[in-house]
């Protein structure tokens, strides 16, 4: 076996064991769970209301946004924050010291968050199969969808939140990159359909992997006389398999170069006055 296979073999350890962990974690959990939860009550309460101009419940249709949402914030936003948490610690610059080191590291990461992406996706999921009508969750074909989608989608994300990672020095200043990705998920239409924006601003919101991801999850689960709201009238299965797959590729390409020079800029007196930092914020 060669050493890269070795290592990316230690990362999916790695990753089995972190995902193990926080599934026994207090906090871990909490952090997952809680978005999920507060929205699956929102939308229970307004169970009743419709979408305007339809007759078809607004809760119903806010599923697929709610599970878009758990994917960037439980996979891609939670990566990067778990990245400048290991850079403050000192595991950033354990792997490094190690031979492939950091290939195995970042396997681990991605697989874990990944799992734990999942485990939030199915908070609301499955309570909302049978709380809410109108889903076209009955079908194999529905489910197939949902499985590809969320697949490509987390393939997609997970290496953005890697480079954002290694691009913010804290766990502080990664909490500044939330308020712009709340914006963007907001233009990029995860919880409805972008048709109502300015031209101009529907091809921006396409240029980027949160609308294909809703757009996708929208197709899997709402009824098939809906996609008439969407840009095209259709749900574009083929246009969201080749925009969601060019950013997976360009995210897996970029990813591990970013975070092999963020690595090789880290040393233990960058550690320590990061943990010094740290330790007065906490004082």
């Amino acid at each position: 076996m060669s050493p890269r296979s070795a290592a990316v073999r230690a990362g999916l350890q790695r990753g089995r064991i972190e995902f193990r962990q926080s599934m026994t974690n207090g906090q871990d959990l909490w952090s997952v769970m809680f978005f999920p939860v507060i929205a699956l009550v929102v939308m229970f309460l307004l169970r009743n209301n419709t979408v305007p101009g339809t007759g078809f419940s607004l809760s119903s249709q806010s599923v697929p946004g709610v599970l878009g949402m758990n994917v960037v914030m439980n996979g891609m936003l939670a990566l990067g924050l778990s990245l400048t948490m290991d850079r403050e610690d000192g595991t950033l610059l354990r792997a490094k010291a190690t031979p492939n080191g950091m290939v195995g590291y970042l396997t681990g990461k991605l697989l874990s968050r990944a799992g734990m992406a999942v485990v939030g996706l199915l908070v609301p999921l499955i309570p909302a199969v049978f709380l809410f009508d109108g889903l076209e969750l009955g079908r194999v074909s529905s489910w197939l969808t949902l499985v590809w989608v969320l697949a490509l989608g987390l393939v997609a994300l997970l290496p953005i939140g890697a480079v954002l990672g290694s691009v913010f020095n804290t766990a502080q200043s990664m909490g500044f990159v939330s308020l712009p990705t709340m914006l963007l998920i907001g233009l990029s239409g995860v919880f409805y359909p972008i048709s109502a924006f300015p031209e101009w601003l529907q091809w921006v919101a396409q240029a980027f992997p949160l609308y294909w991801l809703g757009l996708g999850l929208r197709s899997a689960m709402l009824p098939d006389a809906l996609a008439a709201a969407e840009v095209g009238e259709s749900w574009r299965h083929l246009e969201t398999i080749g925009v969601l797959g060019l950013w997976a590729v360009a995210g897996l390409l970029l990813a591990p170069v970013v975070l092999r020079r963020m690595a090789r800029r880290e040393s233990g007196s960058a550690v320590e006055v990061r943990r010094q930092k740290a330790m007065q914020r906490v004082m």
